[in-house]
């Protein structure tokens, strides 16, 4: 079976295309999956370099995001049969059922890509819980590219974040996949949206998907004074925030008295000194999100199947090109998803 693995942790040459892995076999309440496409994230880059208590099988696929056609079915499959499209809640958990129960009093959740063996390769099993049918026509590349970041932009502002018709959100970032994704949802809620984009194409980008203002931070590089003049002085109600070191200070001088910051992710790194003032003066709440519970899953990608938001594919590779694939994320030069075509 073809693959695009980890062969150790490390640097990029530790990405290999392999081409003799043994076919799973779906075992009791699982589906096997043909794979049509593979979506990388930022969490794979984080993978492939490792971290503390972080074991895997190697070789390990990669890849938290995934469709295909279900090709097998398990004992007690229910509700799915041979020949079905189908997009993947990448979050396993560790007892059946689990994943339709309270999503943030959950412990040892995994996810596929990261503590799993991921959607890179040519057969994927999965539980049949987690599957998802995609309407006929729709782009299964597009249903792969929307999943994790959907689930994730959905749970943070939504459930978490508790966003509200005519508030402001302010995207930290125009072209990843979870900001994309933001920018789209915040929109569809109902808000007035400011974001800021590395350059003036991610900006056009970023308008196109719904950002009503936009800040150049090549241009403005003190981004958080220009968002506050913009506000009349204000600040914005929400700020979500997936880089973390490099910009969380400036997210809290956006964000306006009482207002909330949602963070999820740390792509600039973990370690921040925080400006304890700013967070007391200001009354701001500093949210944490992560992941989301499947049914935020199908809320979500229901609207990217609607058509209400559309999943953004910036490139698409070949399993063989996986390396590149990865290079290529790591180097921010996409606008939206890495797709691997399987």
């Amino acid at each position: 079976m073809r693959a695009a693995v980890l062969t150790a942790h490390g640097d990029l040459d530790v990405v290999s295309y392999v081409e003799d892995l043994p076919i799973p076999e779906p075992k009791r309440g699982e589906v096997r999956l043909k794979m049509h496409a593979a979506a990388l994230n930022r969490l794979d880059l984080f993978v492939r370099r490792g971290w503390k208590g972080l074991e895997l099988a190697f070789p390990h696929v990669i890849a938290s995001d995934g469709a295909g056609i279900v090709d097998a079915l398990g004992e007690d499959v229910q509700g799915l049969a041979v020949g079905d499209a189908v997009a993947v809640d990448p979050t396993i958990y560790p007892k059946p059922r689990a994943l339709h129960t309270d999503y943030e009093n959950q412990d040892r959740i995994a996810i596929m890509g990261e503590h799993h063996s991921g959607f890179a390769a040519e057969y994927v099993c999965v539980p049949a819980e987690n599957c998802l049918k995609v309407p006929s026509g729709f782009d299964l590349q597009a249903a792969a590219a929307a999943g994790l970041v959907y689930v994730t932009a959905w749970h943070s502002l939504i459930r978490r974040g508790g966003l509200r018709a005519g508030e402001s959100v302010l995207v930290v970032g125009a072209g990843g996949g979870v900001n994309t994704a933001s920018i789209q949802i915040a929109k569809h809620a109902g808000a007035t949206v400011y974001a800021v984009g590395s350059n003036e194409e991610k900006c056009a980008r970023a308008r196109e998907l719904g950002a009503d203002v936009t800040v150049n931070r090549e241009a403005t590089p003190d981004w958080s004074k220009e968002v506050f003049k913009l506000t009349d002085k204000r600040g914005v109600d929400v700020v979500i925030d997936n880089v973390g070191a490099a910009t969380l200070a400036q997210s809290m001088r956006a964000v306006r008295i009482g207002g909330r910051i949602l963070i999820v992710g740390g792509t600039s790194g973990y370690g921040f000194e925080l400006p304890v003032n700013l967070l007391f003066a200001k009354h701001i709440a500093l949210i944490g999100s992560t992941m989301g519970e499947h049914k935020d899953y199908v809320d979500v990608m229901t609207l990217v199947f609607n058509g209400k938001l559309n999943a953004v594919v910036g490139k698409v590779f070949s399993l063989q090109e996986a390396r590149e694939a990865q290079a290529t994320l790591e180097a921010f030069d996409v606008f939206g998803k890495v797709v691997l075509s399987v």
